[in-house]
């Protein structure tokens, strides 16, 4: 499917969705947020493709955010005759259990720090800031930075960056924990594909199910989550790879999975 505001593609068992709106610094509107979401749901639902990597194009911005000028412009999201998706296409109303790499290339401001907090890996350039300056313009983060942010850093941290809108350099959020590694720009996508491949070593059904319990557990005491029934393990147990892991294990080689 052709797109106007993204680009998307596969490679092996690994999609690739860049943010194609550079000359508003890659900020998301109805339009790109549709896109975004029916592109996501195409790899959620292809069994072919394992893990995804979400970037922006260019060199300055991941994305900085909802598109103020779109909204000005042309009024607000509920009042237009649009289809209708989630901000950044995958903050809310998404189930996904595959894993999703974001590639932070630049601004991660407002929404695409809330897109970035979506994705359970993030990789940043050196060069990048993150931050949710909704504060300063009279909004708030509620695309799930609010509620997301102070489970992925300490909450005095997360308080501290929501209620001052200010932004934190890359080294600083590598610092406290908000992203998973940080190097030069030149090599963000090198390892962004490291990371995935890294992910398509382990069984494709452990990982959906490692995410699956892990994101729905944190909702419930340890103990409850434990005890808890979850679909993806479900699948994990009755597949062939919970029979290829111990038996390429035992005969020393690297399994073959499979994904069924």
């Amino acid at each position: 499917m052709a797109y106007e505001f993204i680009h998307y593609e596969t490679k092996g068992r690994i999609a690739y969705l860049t943010i194609n709106r550079p000359e508003r610094l890659n900020a998301l509107h109805p339009p790109a947020n549709l896109e975004i979401h029916e592109a996501m749901s195409g790899f959620r639902d292809d069994p072919e493709v394992w893990v995804a990597i979400i970037t922006g194009t260019g060199e300055r911005a991941f994305s900085a955010g909802n598109d103020l000028k779109y909204t000005a412009e042309h009024g607000r999201y509920r009042d237009r005759q649009v289809g209708r998706a989630p901000f950044g296409g995958i903050t809310s109303d998404f189930e996904c259990w595959k894993p999703l790499i974001a590639a932070v290339n630049g601004f991660a401001l407002g929404g695409g720090l809330e897109l970035a907090l979506a994705c359970d890996i993030i990789v940043a350039a050196d060069h990048a800031e993150l931050g949710l300056p909704e504060a300063r313009v009279g909004l708030v983060a509620g695309a799930g930075g609010v509620h997301r942010l102070p489970r992925h850093i300490p909450l005095k941290l997360a308080m501290g960056m929501m209620l001052t809108g200010k932004r934190i350099p890359a080294q600083e959020a590598y610092r406290i924990g908000l992203v998973n590694e940080v190097v030069p720009l030149s090599e963000l996508m090198t390892t962004a594909e490291r990371w995935a491949g890294e992910i398509l070593e382990v069984a494709p059904l452990s990982a959906r199910a490692s995410k699956q319990m892990a994101m729905t557990g944190l909702q419930w005491p340890v103990d409850v989550a434990m005890n808890h029934s979850y679909s993806e393990h479900d699948k994990m147990r009755a597949s062939d790879d919970v029979i290829e892991g111990p038996r390429a294990f035992a005969e020393k080689r690297k399994p073959k999975w499979t994904g069924t």
